[in-house]
């Protein structure tokens, strides 16, 4: 299967914006990726719609927000962005169904809801205001570090610098109702959520923790329960690490995250029932601090890129085991911090 791999990151070095390489399942060859989108201001994450749109954070000077970005035709056009001052999001994901943007602004401690409008542009809708702080040195605020949807339409909102999931009501039109919150233990610093895709569970990912929690989702209330915890990183790592992105394969049937500092890959085998996990590989990225990573639409490969050293790692997936294997290493990728697969043009 041929696809587009786009890479988001920082332009504060060598990084250019967004990137672009090709990709194909089939013989498991990425192309070096080229600059793409060059007028947004570290573009450090992105999701894209399914009219092709990519709503990717973009950032000024004093400012930051979103931009709505056509990929569509020839070359990609930016169709509005929505700034304010301050700094820029930690994440953006898209609500296809009520036609909504939520980016989480981690410096700033709050989530924006934005309407997407029949022409793909932006306006604002709602923002959540958090506060509060945790015990670690990185918890002196609040930090909204993720927002994407539950199951049921409601917003779940990451709040690594107070230890809390947020669950909000959603209405149609973005409109942010009263959470019911969850907290966690002191120093958790939670990060990125992932959900089961047949069960009421959810995955999720603690930075400052370096663990992983299982937790049980009710609907009808809006709960979250924790559950099983496991270790990211080996039990004699006494340097920093901080947890970073985590997947779920489409079955359900294994889980992977990445670790800065320990910069490695780690694996999990997920139980039938969904609540518990076995770790069964850890591997390095072969660089510094990879901030993210993502699995190639067939997930049959996995794609890292190392922030601090501008290069990313490929590697082949085994469905039946969930094992990684190293295919491709010193892929150049400038200051990159998000990988998004799409089919191809």
């Amino acid at each position: 299967m041929k696809q587009t791999v786009l890479l988001g990151g920082y332009t504060r070095k060598t990084g250019k914006g967004i990137t672009r390489a090709s990709f194909d399942s089939a013989t498991g060859q990425l192309t070096t990726p080229v600059p793409y989108i060059e007028s947004l201001g570290s573009p450090t994450y992105m999701a894209v719609s399914k009219a092709n749109v990519a709503y990717a954070v973009d950032a000024g000077d004093g400012v930051g927000g979103v931009a709505a970005v056509d990929l569509n035709g020839a070359t990609p056009t930016v169709l509005n962005t929505v700034l304010e001052p301050g700094s820029s999001p930690a994440h953006i994901s898209i609500d296809e169904a009520r036609q909504l943007v939520f980016a989480s602004n981690y410096h700033e401690g709050r989530v924006n809801v934005y309407k997407i409008n029949a022409d793909h542009t932006l306006t604002p809708r709602d923002v959540a205001q958090h506060h509060g702080s945790g015990p670690r040195p990185e918890q002196d605020a609040s930090h909204v570090h993720f927002a994407d949807l539950t199951p049921d339409g409601r917003l779940a909102v990451i709040d690594l610098g107070t230890d809390e999931v947020y669950t909000y009501p959603l209405s149609d039109t973005g409109k942010l109702g009263t959470p019911v919150i969850l907290k966690l233990a002191p120093g958790f610093g939670p990060r990125h959520l992932v959900f089961h895709h047949t069960r009421p569970i959810a995955y999720l990912l603690g930075e400052l923790s370096s663990q992983v929690a299982v937790l049980t989702y009710d609907a009808a209330t809006g709960t979250f329960l924790p559950g099983q915890t496991q270790s990211t990183i080996p039990a004699d790592w006494t340097a920093h690490n901080g947890a970073a992105a985590v997947r779920l394969t489409q079955d359900d049937r294994f889980l992977y995250l990445s670790n800065r500092g320990h910069n490695s890959l780690t694996a999990y085998a997920v139980s039938e029932d969904g609540l518990h996990l076995t770790q069964i590989q850890q591997l390095s990225t072969e660089g510094e601090f990879p901030r993210d990573f993502n699995l190639d639409l067939t997930e049959s490969y996995v794609l890292a890129v190392n922030q601090n050293t501008d290069n990313g790692t490929l590697y082949a997936r085994d469905a039946a085991t969930g094992l990684l294997t190293e295919t491709q290493k010193d892929i150049v990728t400038p200051e990159a911090v998000n990988v998004v697969f799409l089919p191809a043009e």
